[in-house]
């Protein structure tokens, strides 16, 4: 129980921090600065919470370990309803913050569905490109989680400095696409109270399973062609 609610209170505060950076301070810090927000927190999870739930924080991961055999089904199911539990409490948190600034000059927020952050095709994307850079970015970003993790050849107590790096530069390249997923929780949470949101949630979900199920594959080709090295 206590790998839940670790993942639980993880998700929360990624997306109260990550997507609050985005709706408080957007025109301050811009891409650049929500993109490292994101990393940022993520950094601090993974040695918050690492040890106790591994800090996946994310379907997709958490996806990618079932594939890879280091879960099983039932804490997977476990893990993703935490999750998704998780984000939406943290996206109420930031609602409710959201609520509060009658008159605060919130900025550097797409009006309407993206109140929120919420990931939502940006101008001029296309359901295509952002399928595809939510697979690319995904199978970036959980390779490098295979990769910095792996008993024989992880990198230890930095594997979540190379973690939340690799979340960051993500979001750095796939923000101006469609706010950035990789995390089918992350989209999840603000779109329960951004309705406008559902009609691209499928792009949030699919993409980053894909790629997810991508990266594990060639993991384990290239684990296996290092190992016959």
């Amino acid at each position: 129980m206590k790998k839940y609610l670790a993942e639980f209170i993880g998700t929360m505060f990624l997306v109260l921090l990550a997507c609050g950076s985005a709706v408080l301070a957007g025109p301050s810090i811009g891409g650049l600065g929500i993109g490292l927000c994101f990393g940022l927190v993520l950094v601090c999870l993974c040695y918050a919470i690492g040890n106790i739930s591994g800090c996946h924080v994310n379907p997709a991961v958490s996806f990618a370990m079932l594939l890879a055999g280091k879960m099983n089904g039932k804490d997977f199911c476990g893990y993703v309803i935490a999750q998704l539990l998780g984000a939406t409490l943290g996206a109420a948190f930031l609602g409710w913050l959201f609520g509060l600034g009658a008159g605060f000059n919130y900025g550097g927020i797409t009006t309407g569905v993206a109140d929120l952050a919420a990931n939502v095709l940006q101008p001029g994307a296309t359901s295509s490109m952002a399928l595809v850079a939510e697979v690319l970015l995904t199978f970036f970003f959980v390779f490098i989680i295979l990769g910095a993790t792996d008993e024989k050849r992880g990198f230890g107590n930095f594997a979540g400095l190379a973690i939340g790096l690799a979340l960051g530069l993500v979001n750095i390249v796939g923000i101006p696409v469609d706010n950035c997923s990789v995390n089918p929780a992350r989209s999840f949470g603000p779109a329960v109270f951004s309705p406008g949101a559902w009609g691209d949630f499928w792009i949030m979900c699919v993409g980053p399973l894909l790629g997810a199920a991508l990266a594990v594959a060639i993991w384990i080709m290239v684990s296996r062609a290092n190992k016959a090295d």
